[in-house]
């Protein structure tokens, strides 16, 4: 029968790992952001006899998937095996062993059996192991990655509220911040049904609720989404309503608290900038021209409300978040694969982007740093341009990249949007992190794009 083997030293004793894997989230941040998986439903944790039904795309099919959690020695060992799914047999074993009180093996084994009997090895066979080696050196790199981040800020564990929890970085974030030991509560909008949710409303703000008691953090990531659709005036006024008039509501519900948060962490963008073509700016350079940067001028003043009662507010601006599970890079991703994928424009434009790795990890450095409140740029230090970008990635994944939108055919299909999101210039520095000492995951754009590829 075939098996499988991934062994890696990580930093940190075994019984902290076993607990990183027992975590709600550590199947999220283990899975990888270019497999489609959808959780259907999950009964328990990781203890004997907890079961998690998925929904997997094998090819062009999905397919269930009900895995059983068995064999558990607390600070060791667990085991899931198939109850069914694609494989005619699988067997996945997670092992924990200790080196010394801050080092252990993390060392995952897995015997499987594909389906159709020798067909099915034949054919099936060799690409298994291919895909098995990818999929586990990405989960190997993130687990040592967030296990690092969080011994890099000891500090009490926190209870923080997240609203846009079920965005790319909303999902990524309570997934990073579950897994290192903190509570995380999620804004829904409607009733909350969950222990882990509080209700809040774009117009009314937060709905009163004991789960608010004892929040420590806030991060503030809600709002329209800006791509979503040609920029009417309609759709313009949504975009800012969602965010200035959000927000503000959202404050002034923290300020009326008995205890406010400690600190807020609240998304803005870089497109506060505007269109600056080669110009490098950081938080001190004045804000630019234009839609984006009237609605995140007002984004950014909406949370007034929260400075007043004094909680420690940071806007933290965002420039594109760099994942293959979803945002700009999916999208980019169709015309690249089947070689017709090239720059915008003349491709001089520069595009401040960071990882959504390392964006968790700003988000937790903001928190954990008292000395931090204001502007603070949310991106990698390597700012490219939009002809080199496309070069790297074409690179990346062994495609052509001859191909060019000229400006005039993205203004024709986007209207006002491609001015200011496509072709527009912003070479941004993340001068504040540098200078906290933010250490960086993934600040060259290959590494970055390699490893949310997996290529």
């Amino acid at each position: 029968m075939p098996s499988f083997r991934k062994r890696s030293l990580i930093p940190c004793s075994a019984s902290m790992l076993f607990d990183w894997h027992a975590r709600n989230g550590a199947f999220e941040r283990l899975t990888p952001p270019w497999t489609s998986v959808e959780v259907v439903e999950r009964s328990g944790g990781i203890e004997d006899g907890a079961r998690l039904v998925m929904r997997v795309g094998v090819g062009p099919v999905s397919m269930q998937w009900v895995a059983e959690h068995r064999d558990r020695i607390p600070g060791q060992q667990f085991c899931d095996v198939q109850i069914s799914g694609p494989f005619a047999r699988w067997e996945h074993v997670h092992r924990f062993e200790a080196v010394d009180d801050n080092s252990c093996y993390l060392d995952d084994q897995i015997d499987y059996r594909l389906p159709f009997g020798g067909l099915g090895s034949v054919f099936g066979g060799p690409l298994v192991q291919p895909m098995l080696e990818r999929m586990f050196a990405y989960r190997h790199r993130v687990t040592r990655a967030d296990v690092e981040r969080h011994l890099s800020y000891p500090g009490p564990v926190l209870r923080v509220l997240i609203t846009g929890a079920t965005g790319l970085v909303g999902k990524a974030l309570g997934a990073f911040l579950s897994t290192g030991g903190h509570t995380v509560l999620r804004a829904v909008r409607g009733r909350a049904a969950a222990p882990d949710e509080v209700t809040w409303d774009v117009e009314r703000g937060l709905e009163a609720s004991s789960r608010l008691d004892g929040l420590d953090a806030v991060v503030h990531l809600a709002g329209e989404n800006i791509a979503g659709a040609r920029w009417t005036p309609e759709v313009k006024r949504r975009i800012l309503d969602s965010r200035q008039v959000g927000t503000r509501r959202l404050c002034e519900s923290l300020a009326r608290l008995p205890q406010p948060p400690k600190v807020l962490v609240a998304a803005s963008a870089i497109g506060i900038y505007g269109n600056r073509g080669a110009e490098l700016v950081d938080e001190r350079s004045p804000r630019g021209e234009g839609f984006l940067s009237d609605v995140c001028v007002a984004w950014e003043a909406a949370t007034e409300p929260a400075r007043e009662v004094g909680i420690r507010t940071v806007n933290l601006r965002t420039g594109v978040v760099l994942s293959a599970a979803d945002g700009a890079l999916k999208k980019m991703l169709p015309p690249f694969l089947v070689g017709v994928g090239g720059r915008l424009g003349d491709g001089r434009q520069f595009m401040s982007w960071i990882s959504l790795d390392d964006l968790l990890g700003a988000v937790l450095h903001v928190l954990r740093r008292e000395d931090i409140e204001g502007p603070v740029n949310a991106v990698a230090p390597n700012p490219v341009s939009n002809a080199e970008f496309t070069k790297t990635l074409g690179h990346v994944l062994s495609r052509p990249t001859f191909f060019a939108v000229p400006a005039a055919a993205a203004r024709l299909a986007f209207g006002e949007m491609a001015d200011e999101m496509l072709l527009a210039s912003t070479r941004v520095a993340p001068t504040r992190l540098e200078e906290t000492n933010f250490a960086f995951g993934q600040e060259d754009l290959e590494d970055a794009l390699r490893h949310t590829l997996g290529r």
